[in-house]
Order: C-alpha cells, then structure tokens, then sequence
C-alpha cells in the first residue's frame, strides 16, 4: 500500500519563481543533488536520474531527505543504449542539465554538453566538480578537503596547524553557486535565446571567498574526520598536506601503496577504523620523513587523493587556478579573483574598480 505521507512531488509542489522549468539531473552524492534541490525548492520540476542500485548518497538517509525532497526519481543504465537513449530522450524537452561526473567520463557516457545540445540546443548544461573541467589538476582525485586544501580555506593566513572545518564547505558552496548560475543562464536564455555551458568548480568557488586579502581567521575544529585514517591534514618536513580517502578502498590502497604501507593496503574499512590510531601515525610517521613536494609526488603518482595545503599567498599563486583564470593580475597589478563559475557562451563582466561615491548620479537603468 502507498504510504500517504509520501504523494509525489509534482502533487505537493507550490508555484515557486521557477515552475515550469524542467531539470534532469545526473548528479549523485552531495553537490550536485544540493543544488537541484535549491532549484526544487523553487519550484523546478527536477528529475533525479539514479544509477542501477541508487543515489549513493542513499546510504546516509538523513542527509539524502535534505537533498531529495520534492524531485521525482528515474534509474537509468547509462552504460546501455537503451539507457543511453531515454537520457537523450528526456535532455530534449529539459531546460537544465546537471552532472557531477569526473571531467571526461559525461563524454565517454554519451551524455556531454555537445551531445545534449545535439538534442536540444538551448539548454543549460552544468558540470560540479572538484577542480573544474581543465586545468592541471582536472582529474586530480579529491573531496571536500582537497578543494578547501588547495583554495587556501585551512591556513589563509599561514600558521601551524591548518584549521579544518567540520561543514563541508566545498559541497555546499558548489551545489549554492551552481544554483545561482543556472538561474542567471536561464534568465539570459530568456533574453537571448541561447543556453549556456556552466563549469562548477568547488575549488575556485572556495578560492573566491579565501579572498585576495586577510579579514578573519578560521578556528580550528580538529584534525581529521573522527575515525578516518585517511582523512586529514598530515604535516610533511617543510609544510602541510591533505589526504580525503573516506570509504573508498582503492584510494586508501593507493595511499598504502605510495607509503610504504602495502601491509595494510587491503584492510576493509571498519578495521581501518578499529586499528585508526595506530594507522594514523603509521601515516603521520611516514609523511613526516617527506618534503610536501615529495609526498605530493608519491600520492599523485598512485592516484590517491591529495593536495597541498595553500596559504592565502600560496592559492594566488598556484598553477592550476591561474591556467584557469579564477586567479590572474587585475587592473592595480595585483592579484585578483575571477567570477567562480565559467559561462561558455556569455561569460560574466570581467572585475574592474569600484566607481567612486556617486559616480553614477542622474542615471537610470542600463
């Protein structure tokens, strides 16, 4: 029998700013779900496209109702054709597609921008992810951590230890901007006819409220995620890095692997967490032993989640967010940060001086 309390969502969703608007969303875990549910919550009629098995996120239930409420489910295979081809199907009568994949993997799937906008080509189409769809660190495995790691959130201002904030901020700060862009793409869809290709990515969104220059300090909240050996800030000989496994036990081989540590390296979870302390300072012993540029090569080399710890001066330096743009030389010569979301076809206005007081007096609406 069907539970009473559980109508659909079309039936129990108000007329909000944005009924009518049609998004099919690709996306599991935590971004991009989060930011279809700010677009549910407004009344978009979102269809969450599941894999075979579910949403992932499915095994927090608590934090999966927040993300969840008010969408309509589909599981599709979409390594099928017949899976392949109901996607395409429903992308054509969308307004916004969203996805959170690997950079790459959307295009080996047959479901990348250019082949949605082969079907329908004035959709919005927005890509959450770590480190944004190019630049050096595009396929650099990570979480929550990484992003807030190379964005310069643990240690802005420099100082020993990181600070390490609970919320996960990367997650929500992407799936809230995303939000934000796919409602500004769609009011210049309104305007002009044209969709739009939105590149998310959580660390230039992170790297944008660093900021350019001090004003606050975080305060720490604790090493790592209780429990997790892999999960946390490590001190190197010269500096700080971040490692992010969590559950999963390819990347915490990876990390065994990298350290000497093949012993332990197929360990299941919960006894990884039964043995945690001893495992943690296996690790701290040997990242210790290691400059950061070292035990960045080590980590990288396996593919195991890691990334520097930036400073405030250390994130407006760094390679990857300068090839992307999010950090370059504004008009004072010094460095400036970039609107944190790339629209392909109608890119924001580029930063400029402020106007001086009344600058403008007299005139109205542009």
């Amino acid at each position: 029998m069907t539970d009473p309390n559980r109508a659909t969502a079309s039936s129990r969703l108000p007329h909000g700013v944005l009924t009518g608007v049609r998004v099919l969303d690709f996306g599991i875990w935590r971004p991009v779900p989060y930011a279809t549910q700010l677009l549910a919550d407004l009344g978009a009629d979102v269809l969450h496209v599941e894999p075979p098995g579910g949403d992932p996120m499915r095994q927090f239930p608590d934090i999966f109702a927040t993300i969840a409420a008010h969408k309509r489910s589909i599981v599709i295979d979409l390594k099928s054709a017949d899976g392949l081809a109901r996607a395409l199907e429903l992308a054509a009568d969308a307004d916004v597609v969203t996805e959170g994949f690997r950079p790459g993997v959307v295009d080996r799937l047959g479901i990348g921008p250019d082949a949605i906008r082969a079907v329908n080509p004035d959709v919005v189409y927005c890509s959450i992810s770590g480190f944004g769809q190019d630049g050096p660190m595009r396929l650099a495995p990570g979480h929550d951590l990484s992003y807030q790691a190379v964005a310069g959130v643990l240690v802005p201002e420099g100082g020993d230890p990181p600070a390490r904030v609970s919320v996960p901020w990367a997650d929500l700060a992407g799936g809230l901007s995303a939000a934000f862009a796919i409602c500004a793409a769609l009011v210049g869809a309104i305007r002009t006819g044209e969709g739009d290709t939105l590149d998310v990515s959580m660390t230039d969104i992170l790297a944008t409220w660093t900021g350019s220059s001090g004003g606050g300090n975080a305060k720490p909240v604790g090493r790592r995620l209780s429990g997790m050996p892999g999960y946390g800030v490590y001190k190197t000989r010269d500096g700080w890095i971040a490692m992010s496994t969590i559950t999963e036990q390819h990347f915490w081989a990876n990390t065994c692997d990298a350290l000497g540590m093949e012993d332990v390296r197929d360990l299941p979870l919960m006894e990884q967490l039964d043995r945690h302390e001893e495992l943690r300072a296996r690790l701290d012993a040997a990242i210790g032993e290691l400059s950061q540029e070292e035990a960045l090569k080590r980590l990288n080399e396996t593919a195991a989640p890691v990334a520097p710890i930036h400073t405030r001066a250390g994130m407006l330096a760094d390679e990857h967010l300068r090839e992307r743009g999010t950090v370059f030389d504004g008009p004072d010569g010094g460095p400036w940060l970039a609107h944190p979301v790339k629209y392909a076809h109608h890119p924001p206005r580029p930063p400029v001086l402020p106007p001086e007081v009344d600058e403008h007096h007299g005139q109205g609406w542009l």
